[in-house]
């Protein structure tokens, strides 16, 4: 009696005739599914995460970066505000200077030119003549302090006072043979105003308008 014919199989490798082939069931087919979303889902997250991560970083940098910007803006600001009011005070105090020197000549206006002849006659000794030139107004009044002075301090030599238009009020010029000294407040004043303003030149500070006037 003939054998009945093998039944094919669709698990047979035809490659290989004598080996069985493995077979994927239903259920190991939906563990590999399940195991490759499994794995795409944690390396999406891990991914998302990474992104979100420089995200961050970026986001972090840029608000560092502005902050430090903001911090630089600040300081600067506050050393020109410094700066500002170092002027201010200067300018102040210069303008406040010129008003009270000015009130003070006004109301003795030959009390400069008195230091000044006690001055002169203090260290002069021999000397011929004396000429003292100031305001015409204070001619007479500069011409008798000189001669109190004189009388005090032994000065035995000739005295010339001349009002001079160029001298003003408050200033005057003391003359002798080999010297003289100048009594000029617009000179010390511009000369202030050049120390003032090489003060505030090195500590980065603009010149105030009190000054410059």
């Amino acid at each position: 009696m003939p054998a009945a014919p093998a039944k094919f199989n669709f698990d047979l490798d035809l490659g290989r005739p004598r080996e069985r082939n493995s077979v994927v069931t239903e259920s190991a087919m939906a563990t590999l599914l399940a195991d490759a979303r499994t794995a795409g889902q944690a390396e999406g997250f891990a991914e998302g995460e990474r992104s979100a991560t420089a995200n961050a970083a970026r986001q972090l940098a840029g608000a560092a970066n502005d902050l430090a910007d903001r911090v630089a803006a600040l300081a600067a600001s506050l050393e020109d505000s410094k700066k500002a009011t170092l002027a201010e005070a200067v300018g102040l105090a210069a303008g406040i200077a010129r008003k009270l020197a000015g009130a003070l000549v006004e109301r003795e206006p030959a009390a400069e030119i008195e230091m000044l002849i006690a001055e002169c006659l203090a260290s002069l000794d021999g000397v011929p003549h004396l000429v003292i030139r100031c305001h015409p107004n204070l001619a007479e009044a500069v011409r008798e302090i000189a001669t109190s002075r004189m009388a005090t301090s032994g000065f035995t030599g000739r005295l010339v006072v001349m009002g001079d238009p160029d001298q003003a009020l408050g200033d005057g010029r003391i003359e002798w043979v080999d010297g003289g000294i100048v009594r000029d407040m617009a000179a010390i004043s511009a000369e202030i105003d050049n120390r003032i303003a090489a003060y505030l030149a090195a500590r980065g500070a603009n010149r105030p308008e009190e000054i410059e006037q």
